[in-house]
C-alpha cells in the first residue's frame, strides 16, 4: 500500500473510515490508511501510490481481511459480556497485531483517579519499574493524557525537563488512545509502536487506536451498570439480610435464619452455625437441611473443628494449605476437608458484643455496646462458611463474611442472652397456659378435660381389627422374559402389545455384523481348506513314488492330515457360529401374550447386549398371585401375631387394586411359607419383606385384572386395642427417634 491520502475536513460517516495495515518483510508496518471511497480528490495519488507499491497485491487484500477480521471480532468481544480477565488480553492482543506494534498495555484509573497497570505485552521493563526515572517520567506522561482524555502521539525519547519531568523514555513510537465513556475519563491503551513510519501512517495508528478505544469504552460502561446492579441487589440482600435475623429470639430459629439467609448473601455452597456449651461446640444450623444428624461422622467432625478454633480465638481462612497451622487444627481440619471435600473453608469464632456498664438512666438497663471492642468479649460460637468452587474475588468474598458475621454476632447474641433466662420455657409455656384457669374458662376446661378422659378409656378398653398394610403387585404365575442369547441390532420386530403368541413363534429378529462376517470368513477358510486337501490328495493318488522319493511322500501325507485336522476345527467353529446365528432368532418360551408396552418403539433398530431383556410374556390363562411387599418396621407384629398363634398356617389378607380403589374388597390366603425370611431394599420404604398371598380367583377374574397392577393390601393381625391400632407407629416413631 502506497503513502495514506490526507485527512480532508468534510465530516464521513463512521462506517466509511476503514484502517487497513501491511506487514513488510521484516514484520514492520508498511503504512495505514483512513479513507472515504466516496472522496475524488484521493483518487489520482491514491492510484499513484498503489503503482508504487512493492507489495503484492494478493498480499494485500489477505492482509485487508485479516485486520477487518481483527476489528470485527474486537467489537463481538466488546459486546460479548467477558470479563476482565477474558477482555484485557484478546483485546490487546488484536491491536497489536492489527497495528503490527511491538507491544502495549493497558491502563485504568482507580477510585483515586491514579492509573493501575491492566494487562502488558512486551513492555519496557524501564517503564514498569517502581523506583526508576524512567517509570516516574513516562507515569506522569500517561497519568496527564488519561485525565485529559485526549489521544496523543508521542516519538521516543522525548519529554520535558522541567521539575515535573514527563515524557516518553523508551526507543518507541508511543501511540496513546484514551479510555472514555459519557464524559467520564477510565484510562488509556497504550501501543509500543516503531517509530521508522511516515507521520500520515502515524496519525492513521492513532485514529484506528481511538476506534478500538471506543469500543472498548463501551466495554466499560456495561462493567460498570453491571457493578452498580449487583452493588443494588446486595445491599436489598444485607437490608434483608439484618431484618431477618434479628426477627426472632429463639437461639435455634436465628441460628437457621443466620445460616439460611447467610448462603444466600455470601453466594457460597453451605453456611452452619455452631453454639457453644460448656467447653464445646455443637452445630445448630446447617443451611439447606431441616434436621441435623449429630451422629453422623461430617457433623462430628465440623462440631470438633469448631471447637478447637474457638478454643483458639482466632478465624480460620483455610484455601487448601495447612501451613503454619497448629497440629490441634489442622488435625481437626484435615478430618473435616476428607468429610465434606470444601477446598475453602471460613470458621469465625463469635463473640458476645462487650457492653459499657453504666447508670440505667445514662446506658439503658443492657448497656451500650463498645464499638471499639464489640469483638472481643465471650466466644459464644463459630460462624463456619464453605465453599467448593467459586468465581467470586477474595475480596468480595471476605466482606460478605464479615457483614454476615456483623449481623450474625449480635443476633445469635441477643437470642442466646435471651433464651438463657432462667426457666425461660417453663414461664414462656405457663404464659401461654394460663388463661384456661381462669373462671370464665373453667367449666370448658374442665368438660374438655373429662372428654378427653373417656376417649383415652375407650381407646384403652375398645378393641378394633389390627391389619398390616402392605403393597404389591397382581402377578400371573406363568410369565416369563425374554432375552437375549448373544450380542446385535433389532432389525424386525413381529410381535406388539398384548399379541397373542404360541411357543416358538417368532418374536424378534436381530442381526450381528461381526457374526456375518465370521462365518464368512471361515466359510472361506473352509473353502480354501477344501481345495488345498484335493490337491494333495490328487497328489498322493495320481502320482508314484520311487523309493528314493520316501520323503517326498512322507510330506504331502503330512500335509495332508494337517489340512484335515484344519477343516475340522473349521466345520466346528463354523457349526457353533452358526449355532449362534440360530439365537439371533429369538423365539416365544410359552404360550400367552406380549405384556411389554410399545414394543416396536423401544426395540426397532437398537443395539441388544447378551442377557438384556427385550419383552415380557404372560399366560393369563393361568391363576393369579399378589407379590406383596410389607415394610420391615412392620414385621415385627407379624411375628408376634404368628408366634402367639403357632396353629396357623395362612394368615386372611383384604386387598384391594389401584385400577378400583373405590369397589368393595376382595380376599386372598397368605400362606405362611411364601415369607421371605430375608429383607430386601426398597426405594420408598427403605427395607421389605416379600410375601405372596393366592387370591380368590372368581372374584379377581370379575374385575378384568391387569399383570403388573399396583395392589393395597390389608393382613390381618388379631384385635388390638384401638389406641394402640390408631396410634402404634406414632409410638414406636418417637421411641426411635428419642432412643
Amino acid at each position: 500500500m502506497g503513502r495514506p491520502s490526507a485527512r480532508t475536513d468534510t465530516p464521513r460517516p463512521q462506517r466509511d473510515r476503514i484502517g487497513i495495515f501491511v506487514a513488510g518483510q521484516h514484520g514492520n508496518a508498511c503504512g495505514i490508511s483512513v479513507l472515504s471511497p466516496n472522496s475524488p480528490d484521493q483518487t489520482l495519488p491514491y492510484r499513484k501510490q498503489i503503482a508504487n507499491m512493492s507489495v503484492n497485491q494478493q498480499t494485500v487484500e489477505e492482509t485487508k481481511a485479516q485486520i477487518r477480521g481483527l476489528v470485527n471480532e474486537i467489537a463481538a468481544l466488546a459486546k460479548s459480556g467477558a470479563t476482565a480477565e477474558e477482555f484485557y488480553p484478546e483485546l490487546l492482543t488484536r491491536v497489536i497485531t492489527a497495528l503490527a506494534a511491538a507491544g502495549g498495555a493497558i491502563w485504568l484509573l482507580d477510585d483515586d483517579r491514579q492509573l493501575k497497570l491492566q494487562y502488558q505485552i512486551n513492555a519496557e521493563p524501564s517503564i514498569l519499574s517502581s523506583d526508576s526515572d524512567d517509570a516516574t517520567r513516562h507515569k506522569r506522561l500517561i497519568q496527564r493524557v488519561a485525565n485529559s482524555g485526549q489521544s496523543l502521539l508521542v516519538p521516543p525519547y522525548s519529554g520535558t525537563t522541567d521539575g515535573d519531568a514527563e515524557g516518553n523514555p523508551t526507543r518507541y513510537l508511543l501511540v496513546l488512545g484514551s479510555l472514555a465513556h459519557d464524559g467520564q475519563k477510565d484510562g488509556l491503551i497504550e501501543v509500543f509502536q516503531r517509530p521508522d513510519t511516515a507521520p500520515e501512517t502515524q496519525r492513521g495508528y492513532l485514529r484506528f487506536l481511538e476506534q478500538m478505544c471506543g469500543l472498548a469504552a463501551e466495554w466499560l460502561r456495561s462493567q460498570k451498570l453491571r457493578a452498580y446492579g449487583d452493588r443494588q441487589v446486595l445491599w436489598q440482600q444485607a437490608d434483608s439480610f439484618a431484618r431477618a435475623s434479628h426477627e426472632s429470639l429463639d437461639l435455634k430459629e436465628t441460628a437457621y435464619i443466620v445460616a439460611n439467609e447467610g448462603r444466600r448473601l455470601i453466594g457460597c455452597d453451605r453456611v452452619s452455625v455452631a453454639i457453644k456449651k460448656g467447653g464445646k461446640c455443637k452445630v445448630q444450623a446447617i443451611s439447606g437441611q431441616d434436621t441435623i444428624e449429630n451422629r453422623s461422622n461430617i457433623v462430628s467432625a465440623l462440631n470438633n473443628l469448631a471447637t478447637r478454633v474457638v478454643a483458639a480465638g482466632e478465624p480460620l481462612w483455610h484455601d487448601g494449605t495447612t501451613e503454619d497451622l497448629p497440629p490441634q487444627i489442622e488435625e481437626a481440619l484435615e478430618d473435616y476437608v476428607d468429610q465434606s471435600y470444601g477446598r475453602n473453608i471460613a470458621v469465625l469464632p463469635l463473640r458476645e458484643p462487650q457492653r459499657k456498664l453504666g447508670t440505667e438512666e445514662e446506658t439503658g438497663a443492657a448497656g451500650e455496646i463498645d464499638r471499639d471492642n464489640a469483638h472481643r468479649g465471650e466466644v459464644i460460637g463459630a460462624l463456619i462458611i464453605e465453599q467448593i468452587e467459586t468465581d467470586i474475588p477474595k475480596e468480595i468474598f471476605r466482606a460478605r463474611c464479615d457483614l454476615v458475621y456483623e449481623h450474625g454476632t449480635r443476633a445469635i447474641a441477643n437470642s442466646r442472652s435471651h433464651t438463657n433466662l432462667f426457666l425461660m420455657p417453663v414461664w414462656r409455656a405457663l404464659g401461654r397456659a394460663t388463661w384456661v384457669l381462669r373462671a370464665r374458662t373453667l367449666p370448658k376446661t374442665i368438660g374438655i378435660a373429662a372428654l378427653i378422659a373417656l376417649v383415652a378409656l375407650g381407646l384403652i378398653f375398645i378393641p378394633k381389627d389390627f391389619n398390616l398394610e402392605a403393597e404389591g403387585t397382581l402377578r400371573p404365575t406363568e410369565r416369563r422374559q425374554v432375552f437375549a442369547a448373544v450380542d446385535g441390532e433389532v432389525i424386525e420386530v413381529l410381535v406388539t402389545h398384548n399379541t397373542k403368541v404360541t411357543k416358538g413363534q417368532t418374536l424378534v429378529r436381530l442381526r450381528n455384523r461381526d457374526l456375518e462376517i465370521q462365518i464368512a470368513d471361515l466359510l472361506g477358510q473352509r473353502q480354501t481348506t477344501d481345495t488345498e486337501l484335493s490337491r494333495v490328495s490328487a497328489q498322493l493318488r495320481n502320482r508314484s513314488f520311487d523309493p528314493s522319493e520316501r520323503q517326498a511322500f512322507q510330506n504331502l501325507q503330512g500335509e495332508e492330515n494337517e489340512l484335515l485336522t484344519q477343516l475340522k476345527v473349521i466345520n466346528q467353529k463354523l457349526a457353533l457360529q452358526m449355532e449362534r446365528d440360530k439365537q439371533l432368532t429369538i423365539t416365544s418360551p410359552i404360550d400367552g401374550i406380549v405384556t411389554s408396552w410399545d414394543v416396536e418403539q423401544t426395540l426397532r433398530s437398537r443395539p441388544i447386549m447378551t442377557g438384556q431383556v427385550l419383552l415380557e410374556i404372560a399366560n393369563l390363562d393361568e391363576p393369579y398371585y399378589l407379590d406383596l411387599e410389607l415394610p420391615e418396621k412392620r414385621e415385627g407384629h407379624l411375628d408376634q401375631y404368628i408366634h402367639e398363634n403357632p396353629d396357623k398356617k395362612a394368615l386372611d389378607v383384604t386387598y384391594i387394586l389401584a385400577t378400583n380403589p373405590s369397589d368393595d374388597p376382595m380376599t386372598a390366603s397368605l400362606d405362611l411359607d411364601t415369607i421371605s425370611r430375608r429383607a430386601e431394599s426398597h426405594e420408598e420404604h427403605g427395607a421389605v419383606i416379600e410375601m405372596k398371598a393366592q387370591p380368590v380367583q372368581e372374584e379377581l377374574l370379575k374385575m378384568d385384572p391387569r399383570p403388573g397392577s399396583k395392589v393395597i393390601a390389608k393382613i390381618k393381625c388379631g384385635r388390638r386395642p384401638s389406641g394402640f391400632v390408631f396410634f402404634h407407629e406414632i409410638y414406636e416413631w418417637c421411641c426411635k427417634f428419642f432412643f
